[in-house]
């Protein structure tokens, strides 16, 4: 399977770089993934490339204008195309939200800028409008390129090691491990005996009590679940 990827934004070279490092760049490189960063300014009409304008009613701040983003989803959009607009009154990146994303042909990632967009975009094109936490950013370029690392690491052969996603945290109520390597021995520092043991039953059950420990103390709301 593979993803297609078109994110629309003012700031594509924020991202960039971030696209082709790492275990993205591999996705790509593999047919897994195609991320494709586009500059929203390429579908003005006017001589000045004009993107906001002063909001109805006043207010602090710019509001990005309708009609290159209605023109750029229009030209990018598909049958099967499924539109993003990040924001951070949008509904939370979670790990089963990324599941049910990751089972899309095709995301458009609208990233969202000044004081956001024009309502009737909101209205008329989005599908879903996400958020990657409850705070504000400079702008929504950077939570796109969170969607992308998040929804791409749950498709098949992406990790390689599909182990990798089982154990992590969020994939259960629970929050992850610790996890110790080599020297066994740091400072003083020892790992704990039961990961030396070889026995699998025991190290399963301390990583269970760990994962507890660690999520009544950090996450307790995730127990409630």
């Amino acid at each position: 399977m593979q993803i297609e990827f078109d994110i629309l934004t003012l700031f594509p070279e924020m991202v960039e770089g971030f696209f082709a490092s790492s275990m993205l760049a591999r996705g790509q490189k593999n047919g897994l993934i195609d991320i494709r960063t586009h500059q929203l300014r390429d579908w003005t009409t006017d001589k000045h490339n004009k993107t906001d304008e002063l909001p109805y009613g006043g207010g602090a701040g710019m509001v990005m204008k309708p009609e290159p983003i209605f023109a750029a989803v229009e030209q990018l959009r598909r049958p099967q195309t499924k539109v993003l607009y990040l924001a951070p009154d949008g509904v939370p990146l979670s790990s089963r939200l990324a599941r049910e994303l990751v089972q899309e042909e095709h995301l458009i990632l609208l990233s969202g800028h000044y004081e956001g967009v024009d309502q009737r975009v909101r209205d008329e094109l989005v599908d879903l409008e996400v958020s990657i936490g409850d705070y504000v950013l400079t702008n929504g370029t950077l939570a796109a390129a969170v969607v992308v690392d998040c929804v791409s690491r749950f498709i098949p052969g992406f990790l390689g090691d599909e182990k990798s996603l089982t154990e992590e945290s969020f994939m259960s109520t629970l929050l992850g491990f610790p996890q110790y390597t080599r020297p066994a021995d740091f400072r003083g520092m020892r790992v704990p005996e039961v990961l030396l043991s070889g026995d699998h039953a025991a190290i399963a059950k301390w990583r269970r009590e760990q994962q507890i420990a660690k999520t009544k103390q950090l996450r307790p709301d995730l127990l409630d679940h």
